[in-house]
């Protein structure tokens, strides 16, 4: 797994690939935390899962563990591109009412930054 990380108008754009299961999940946990020291008071991040073929449980917890630490900082998280596999998980694991879900990037800086 490999995660291409941009940054646009103040929003953290985190685009993994490939497989988020094992010790992939574990990485991409890593590259979240790394981002969080540059972030605003109240960061914003979208994840672009157009390249993700498959997450399991691991990957979700990574996900919670952010959205943990994004709401006690007043952030916002938003999702773009979701299989009906990850969002299926992303429901499971109560996630699906927490992010917010965009059509396009652009829609979704938009939406993040008003």
């Amino acid at each position: 797994m490999e995660v291409n990380v941009t940054i646009r108008d103040g929003i953290i754009i985190l685009k993994p690939s490939g497989r988020i299961i094992g010790v992939a999940s574990s990485e991409l946990g890593e590259v979240i935390q790394a981002q969080l020291p540059d972030t605003s008071e109240s960061p914003k991040f979208l994840f672009d899962f157009a390249d993700v073929s498959r997450m399991d449980s691991s990957g979700l917890g990574a996900l919670i563990g952010l959205h943990v630490t994004i709401a006690q900082q007043g952030g916002r998280i938003g999702v773009i591109n979701v299989n009906k596999p990850i969002d299926h998980l992303l429901a499971m694991g109560k996630l699906i009412t927490v992010f917010e879900h965009f059509d396009s990037e652009a829609e979704a800086i938009a939406g993040l930054r008003a």
